[in-house]
């Protein structure tokens, strides 16, 4: 098999983790709405963007952590991986668990949309090239959409958390 296949599985996968991020940000924001109003609640889900999309990263490490299981060696690593770069940058939205980075919560936006440009770029291929397979994009859409549930399957479980350890708190 051709190494591209190879790394068009890597985009997707890449892709399934976090394209979905920025549109989940998005209607979080939008229904939060302002966040000087004084509702605490409301405050608080925000606050727990960046949390979610740690939570994806640290889901997406683990899964790549079963995927070179047997073998940890540099030099497997090395062969398995057709996009280092791509996959460092990825790993690196496990840092949105420390406070100080989770504060600033247009980070973890800026650093998603590195991911969301792929499935920009198919769509505007597609769009722009009329002989394309839209088998790409037919795929794009899949992982999009299995994106989109992973990320605000996330946020929703720590929104959760957050208010059952608040209800206990107050206990």
């Amino acid at each position: 098999m051709d190494s591209s296949f190879f790394a068009y599985l890597q985009q997707l996968e890449l892709m399934a983790f976090f394209s979905g991020y920025p549109l989940v940000y998005a209607l979080t924001v939008f229904f939060a709405g302002n966040q000087k109003v004084k509702n605490n609640f409301k405050k608080r889900i925000v606050s727990l963007l960046p949390f979610g999309y740690a939570l994806v990263g640290t889901l997406y490490a683990g899964l790549q952590l079963k995927k070179l299981y047997p073998d940890y060696s540099f030099e497997n690593i090395k062969l398995s991986t057709q996009h280092p770069w791509l996959i460092f940058w990825a790993l690196l939205s496990i840092l949105f668990w420390i406070p100080a980075l989770a504060k600033q919560k247009v980070f973890s936006l800026i650093h998603s949309l590195v991911f969301f440009l792929f499935l920009v770029r198919d769509l505007f291929l597609q769009l722009s090239i009329s002989n394309m397979n839209e088998s790409i994009v037919k795929n794009d859409m899949n992982v999009y959409t299995n994106s989109l549930l992973l990320n605000f399957g996330a946020f929703t479980i720590l929104v959760l958390l957050s208010f059952l350890f608040t209800l206990y708190k107050k206990v």
